[in-house]
């Protein structure tokens, strides 16, 4: 039985002025799935994402998320994701109970449930002690844990992971990549974005932007082979070679 589909564009296109961003990008993903987005600075992930995440609308295109329309529903779709972002948009000034409780909040979630989930975060997590605790005094990967956490606490369809593991150490990556995994396994969708190659390796699936055009897309051992690479990084740099848009 084919899996649901819960992201799904066609012809996705992005224009600001004569520049354009992203430049008719079709791709679906499926419930459950860990799908790598990857491209260089400037290839146009960051405008696509934000269009997904009902942040911006497309030029022209048509697509839907967690079965929503990303031009007429933008709001119901920031419903039923979660987004986690590089700085973790987590306030420093709070402590980590507190910042659960006010995107839990956001997220929509009631006073019972935040209570009652909470719990079962803090005890899973190894958290306790830290409840009252600032964030700003927590070291950078328990910061990492508790932000994925606050995007995923309301059970979202699809959680949306702007670089998410960008300046820890290699352990707490591979700490972080099961959080992911579990996530995977219960059925939430993981769209992520990374600059560690070696992270491709991890994704089901992965595209690869090129100038606002996705250039690749296949799992991991299916671009290897069709790029004669062994690893996602050498994979990247045939696929990337000659793009105009780099930083």
């Amino acid at each position: 039985m084919d899996k649901e589909i819960v992201i799904s564009v066609k012809d996705l296109t992005k224009k600001f002025g004569n520049f354009i961003a992203v430049d008719h990008i079709t791709i679906q993903v499926s419930r459950g799935e860990i799908f790598g987005f990857l491209g260089a600075n400037g290839a146009g992930k960051t405008t696509a994402m934000r269009i997904l995440c009902g942040l911006s609308f497309p030029t022209s295109g048509t697509g839907t998320v967690a079965g929503y329309d990303i031009i007429r529903q933008a709001e119901e779709i920031k419903r039923h994701i979660g987004y986690m972002s590089q700085k973790f948009s987590l306030y420093e000034e709070l402590t980590v109970w507190e910042n659960l409780n006010l995107f839990a909040t956001i997220y929509g979630m009631s006073a019972k449930d935040i209570k009652k989930k909470a719990g079962a975060v803090f005890e899973a997590l190894g958290m306790e002690n830290m409840r009252n605790v600032l964030v700003k005094e927590i070291p950078l990967g328990w910061k990492q844990k508790l932000a994925f956490t606050v995007a995923t606490l309301h059970s979202p369809d699809i959680v949306f992971l702007d670089e998410p593991t960008g300046g820890v150490d290699p352990f707490t990556r591979r700490k972080f990549w099961e959080m992911i995994y579990r996530a995977s396994s219960e059925g939430m969708t993981v769209f992520v974005t990374t600059h560690y190659l070696d992270e491709a390796e991890y994704c089901n699936r992965v595209s690869i932007m090129v100038d606002g055009h996705i250039k690749a897309l296949d799992s991991p051992t299916g671009l290897k082979q069709r790029y004669h690479a062994e690893t996602m990084d050498e994979v990247f740099r045939i696929v990337a070679r000659g793009a105009k848009r780099w930083d």
